[in-house]
C-alpha cells in the first residue's frame, strides 16, 4: 500500500527527519501526548489505523497525520522511514511493538514507546545488538513505566555501588486507569507475577510479598509485588541481580488477589477476559483533566548490599498519565536533537538518574541523609 501523508500547507517535506511520528495517537494517552506536543510546538506527526479518528484529532490540533496499520511490516517501514523517531503509544504492546520495532530497525529510525510490559523490554534488549549496528536507539518505557522508577534505581545504585538487592514501590493518588492500561491488565488475568533473582526473571504468584511503604511522610500504603517493567529494566540499568517491585493496593483487594491462585485457570479463559474488556469499554477512557491535575504519583526505592547497608530514596511527581506525556516528549526532544545513544537503552541508561528531575513538580528525597 502506498503511503499517504496528510500535510498542512506549512509543512516542508525535507525536514521530515527532524520530526517524530506518534503512532496510536487517538488512544487516551496518545491524545494527551498529542495535545501537549501541540501546546509546546513540537514537530509531531500523528498516526494510527483509523483514518477518521486520526484525521479529526490532527485537524483539531493543527498537526499533520498519516494512516496505516501494523499488519504488514513493509508497509510500516514505508510509512516511518522518513522520520527521525517513532513514539509508539498503541497497546497492548506485546502485540503491537514487534512489528513497529522491526520496521524501525529496517528503516534506521529511533524507537520509543510507553509500555510497562516485561516481555517487550526483554524483546528490545535482545534486539539491542541489531540496533547498535543500525545506529538507532530502542527505548521502551519512556513514560510513567518506567522513567521515574528507572531513575530511582540508578540513583540508588550510584549511592551504594555494591548493592545486591533492589526494591521499588509505586503509588498513585487521585487518578484512575485508562482503557489501554486496564485492557492490558485484562489480557494478563490469571497470569503470574515476576521478580528477578540472581539475575534471572522468575515467575511468582502476584502479590507473593507485601510490605507497608512510606511513599511520603503523609502517605503510607500497604503494597504487594507486581510484574512491573523494572523487573526487566532495572537490571540493565544497574546490574543489581535481585529486584522486586511493589504497588500500593487496598488490603481487601489483596485478599481477593491471594485467592486467585485457585481459579487462575478460569481467569485465563477468553470468556472471562473478553467479558472484562467489554466492561472496561463502558467506563470513562481515563482520568479527566481535573483528576489529573489533582493527582500525584509516588515512587519509593531501597537498595541493600551483602553487609546489610541500605539506601532509600523517594520521588513525588505529577499524576502518572500526565507524567507519561511529559517524559515521553522530553525524550523525543533529546532524540531529535541528536542525543540518542545507539542500542537498547532504558531511560536512566541513556540520560542518567536526574532525567526525572527535568519534570516540573518532580522532587527527590534521600532518606537518612
Amino acid at each position: 500500500m502506498a503511503r499517504i501523508y496528510y500535510f498542512s500547507q506549512h509543512t516542508k517535506p525535507q525536514a521530515m527527519k527532524d520530526r517524530c511520528l506518534l503512532y496510536g495517537s487517538t488512544g487516551y494517552t496518545g491524545q494527551l501526548i498529542a495535545r501537549l506536543a501541540a501546546e509546546q510546538g513540537l514537530p509531531l506527526v500523528l498516526a494510527g489505523r483509523n483514518a477518521e479518528k486520526t484525521g479529526s484529532l490532527a485537524a483539531a490540533l493543527g498537526l499533520d497525520h498519516v494512516v496505516f496499520g501494523l499488519e504488514d511490516i513493509d508497509e510500516v517501514q514505508e510509512n516511518i522511514q522518513d522520520f527521525g523517531a517513532v513514539l509508539h503509544a498503541a497497546g497492548p504492546f506485546i502485540r503491537t511493538a514487534p512489528p513497529m520495532m522491526e520496521a524501525c530497525l529496517r528503516a534506521g529510525v529511533h524507537y520509543l514507546d510507553i509500555t510497562g510490559e516485561i516481555a517487550v523490554f526483554e524483546m528490545a534488549a535482545a534486539l539491542g545488538p541489531r540496533a547498535s549496528e543500525t545506529g538507532i536507539m530502542l527505548m521502551p518505557g519512556a513514560g510513567f513505566d518506567v522513567v521515574p522508577t528507572d531513575c530511582a534505581a540508578l540513583y540508588l545504585k550510584n549511592q551504594l555501588p555494591d548493592a545486591t538487592h533492589l526494591s521499588l514501590g509505586i503509588a498513585s493518588v487521585g487518578s484512575r486507569l485508562s482503557h489501554g492500561t486496564a485492557t492490558t491488565m485484562a489480557e494478563n488475568l490469571g497470569g503470574p507475577g515476576a521478580v528477578r533473582r540472581n539475575g534471572k526473571i522468575v515467575a511468582v504468584p502476584v502479590g507473593h510479598q507485601t510490605k507497608t511503604i512510606p511513599y511520603s511522610d503523609e502517605l503510607k500504603r500497604f503494597a504487594m509485588t507486581i510484574p512491573w517493567g523494572d523487573v526487566s529494566t532495572a537490571y540493565y540499568s544497574t546490574g543489581i541481580p535481585n529486584i522486586e517491585v511493589y504497588s500500593a493496593v487496598h488490603p481487601k483487594t489483596y485478599r481477593w488477589i491471594k485467592l486467585q491462585r485457585y481459579f487462575n485457570w478460569l481467569l485465563r479463559s477468553n470468556l472471562v477476559r473478553n467479558y472484562m474488556k467489554s466492561r472496561i469499554k463502558k467506563q470513562p477512557a481515563g482520568p479527566d483533566d481535573k483528576q489529573r491535575e489533582r493527582g500525584r504519583s509516588y515512587v519509593w526505592g531501597q537498595v541493600s548490599n551483602a553487609a546489610g547497608e541500605e539506601r532509600t530514596v523517594r520521588l513525588s511527581m505529577p499524576e502518572g498519565y500526565t507524567l507519561t506525556a511529559i517524559t515521553s516528549l522530553n525524550i523525543v526532544r533529546k532524540v531529535l536533537s541528536g542525543n540518542a545513544p545507539a542500542g537498547f537503552r532504558t531511560p536512566a541508561m541513556a540520560y542518567g538518574p536526574d532525567l526525572i528531575l527535568e519534570v516540573e513538580g518532580a522532587k527527590r528525597e534521600e532518606l537518612g541523609r
